[in-house]
């Protein structure tokens, strides 16, 4: 979405989380366009309608997370490049992990970022990551890393049961997703696969080491709700302490996972304190 040459806030790059597609996230991108960001979104490579990577056309499947990073890093400075500043560099989900990770690998240099839900460590047992890791590696032994990781529905692309109770509370806005769905078949994903299950408890693993958040310094809003079923808030919560710069919103049972795409007050405090964050943080290039 550009903005007239001169006049743009800056720029923001938003990547979605495991699964999704950029339509989902139009509202949001709207939004900030709205407040005069230049603003581009990507899917990452094996979803939305770039084909998948696994055994089948719906299990989502990755050879390492390496591989997304480094697509990140050949558009990030292509888009630099391209787009007027500051830069900023958004994540949903397993968007925020991997914007992280490039992040935390030299790989993108931002002049902010955002988090919303940052899958920086998976919802699950109280288990110790290695093991986790651990069984997640047997996994792709005893059978094809490719194969489900975990049953989605009776029919194959079809849209779990309760699985809005996940997600978001608002209906219309769950509504939306299955409407880009049904109109646009080869936008739709099921479960990942053993092998992107292992990769992430891998990558999670690298996150977690010493020092690897520590020497971060670029400023870092993270968004997160002790609520969600589907990430760690925990993890988050210790993510954004372990940051030099690093600042949290939190939510309670008022917040699923879609953060943005949630009811109305809820989605207005988080737009509200990303707005307040790059005022603070990131103000115009030229600004007093």
């Amino acid at each position: 979405m550009p903005v007239p040459a001169g006049t743009a806030r800056g720029s923001i790059l938003f990547l979605p989380g495991r699964g999704d597609f950029y339509e989902k996230y139009l509202e949001t991108l709207d939004h900030w366009h709205g407040h005069g960001w230049h603003v581009t979104a990507a899917d990452w490579r094996g979803q939305a309608g770039s084909g998948r990577l696994g055994s089948d056309a719906i299990t989502g499947h990755i050879g390492d997370f390496s591989d997304w990073t480094a697509d990140l890093a050949h558009l990030w400075n292509a888009w630099k490049a391209e787009t007027p500043g500051p830069h900023v560099l958004a994540g949903h989900s397993m968007g925020g992990h991997l914007v992280t990770r490039a992040l935390v690998d030299g790989q993108v240099d931002p002049d902010a970022m955002v988090l919303s839900a940052p899958m920086i460590g998976m919802s699950g047992p109280p288990l110790p990551l290695a093991l986790l890791h651990g069984v997640a590696r047997l996994m792709t032994v005893i059978g094809a890393p490719t194969r489900p990781a975990w049953k989605w529905s009776e029919k194959p692309g079809e849209l779990p049961a309760k699985r809005s109770d996940l997600l978001t509370h608002d209906a219309a806005r769950y509504a939306d997703e299955a409407w880009w769905r049904e109109r646009r078949p080869e936008l739709v994903m099921g479960p990942g696969s053993w092998g992107w299950v292992e990769r992430a408890y891998a990558s999670a693993r690298r996150l977690a080491r010493a020092g690897a958040l520590e020497k971060v310094t670029v400023p870092v809003l993270v968004l997160s709700t002790s609520a969600d079923r589907l990430v760690s808030h925990d993890a988050a919560v210790r993510a954004a302490q372990r940051l030099p710069k690093g600042e949290l919103i939190a939510f309670g049972d008022e917040a699923r996972h879609e953060i943005l795409r949630e009811v109305n007050p809820v989605r207005r405090r988080a737009l509200d304190g990303i707005t307040e964050f790059l005022d603070r943080v990131v103000p115009k290039e030229g600004a007093a």
